[in-house]
């Protein structure tokens, strides 16, 4: 089996960061950090309600609009329907590309919902998604949620005769689901905690697919931007230690921060190998494999490049910051660490259930499984 990229693949994730480094630079992603931290609109003691709605609304759909049109949300739709009839492995690149910018908003959820919800795959509707009451992002600028908790999908809409340029009434869908703004450790992703699901989300069309295999591919295109963030963080990390001196050297010469960085780097390449792989399969183990080394590697590689940054890295100025809050949003988000850790015990103790052999005759009866 061939697993290096093909050169179309190569191709694709080039195109894919040219378009985002112009479509999203630094600036733009500071300019949306800095609205929603201290001082901001989005902060504590700020104008604007928890969670960093400062974010929440015209400035995401000012960019939504210009993904729909280089047709980001639509890539797996055929092409007879206005996509580009590409596959997972090919949006799993283009997902990595888009978490080393941290582009904000329900790319996930949008992007599962194109030819479910209309705009959603040009980009005129904002879709967010839930498998159980908690967390949901940007649920107040939210056009539709994609309700995920039973076998079959459920798709909860806003009124449908409401001007579509005009961000959604902000009551409509936290009062269906009971949701409460909370504030956000990431001042780009708005937050409310959700204490219901629906039991009628309206009719149900015939056709709609499986909401287990697209809990899948939504974990499985988040661990895709942990990916791409992990990875950022890396070639962030390298490039201030090459030039960043101390007792008259460069910092990255000595052994410890070397070493730290060789770390940095395995765990985003262990974790990159098995996002790849779990994009041709989209298994239940493999998925969850994925998004455990994914999480794991967003999160601690961001600690050790603000760690590595020294002590401003530990200010408000360091584009670290963002990467990290975001790693921590998304981690929680489809499949926690706990859930992958427990379900990946399950799928071995049912294929082992006599315990696994040490090849000495002996047997182990406890499988301990780490992220690390």
């Amino acid at each position: 089996m061939e697993f290096r990229l093909s050169d179309d693949q190569r191709a694709l994730r080039t195109g894919t960061r040219q378009l985002l480094a112009a479509l999203f630079p630094r600036e733009r992603l500071r300019a949306m950090v800095d609205a929603g931290g201290p001082g901001g609109a989005g902060s504590p003691g700020g104008a604007g309600s928890p969670g960093g709605a400062a974010v929440d609304g015209a400035s995401v759909r000012e960019l939504w609009r210009e993904l729909g049109d280089a047709g980001f949300f639509s890539l797996r739709l055929p092409e007879e329907h206005g996509g580009t009839g590409l596959g997972l492995p090919e949006t799993v690149l283009v997902f990595e590309e888009a978490g080393r910018v941290l582009l904000p908003g329900p790319l996930v959820a949008t992007h599962l919902a194109a030819g479910l919800v209309e705009g959603a795959a040009e980009g005129r509707a904002l879709v967010t998604a839930l498998d159980r009451p908690g967390p949901v992002e940007h649920l107040a600028s939210a056009d539709a949620v994609l309700l995920l908790d039973r076998t079959t999908l459920r798709i909860l809409r806003t009124d449908p005769d409401r001007d579509p340029d005009r961000d959604a009434c902000t009551a409509v869908l936290p009062r269906v689901l009971g949701a409460r703004p909370v504030r956000a450790v990431d001042p780009t992703t708005p937050l409310h905690l959700a204490s219901q699901l629906p039991d009628d989300a309206g009719p149900i069309p015939a056709g709609l697919p499986d909401a287990g295999r697209l809990r899948r591919e939504a974990a499985l295109l988040t661990a895709a931007l942990q990916l791409g963030s992990a990875l950022r963080t890396v070639e962030m990390t390298v490039a201030h230690v090459k030039t960043r001196s101390q007792f008259g050297r460069p910092v990255g010469s000595f052994q410890a921060v070397q070493h730290l960085c060789a770390r940095m780097f395995v765990r985003a390449e262990i974790a990159r190998c098995s996002v790849y792989a779990a994009s041709l399969t989209v298994t239940f183990g493999d998925v969850s494999r994925a998004k455990l080394l994914a999480d794991t590697a967003a999160v601690r590689n961001a600690r050790d490049c603000l760690q590595l940054h020294g002590g401003f890295g530990f200010t408000w100025d360091a584009d670290v910051h963002p990467h990290l809050k975001r790693a921590w949003v998304r981690a929680a988000q489809w499949q926690s660490a706990a859930e992958a850790e427990e379900g990946l015990a399950e799928e071995l103790l049912n294929e082992f259930p006599a315990g696994l052999s040490t090849g000495q005759g002996e047997v182990v009866a406890n499988v301990e499984i780490s992220s690390e």
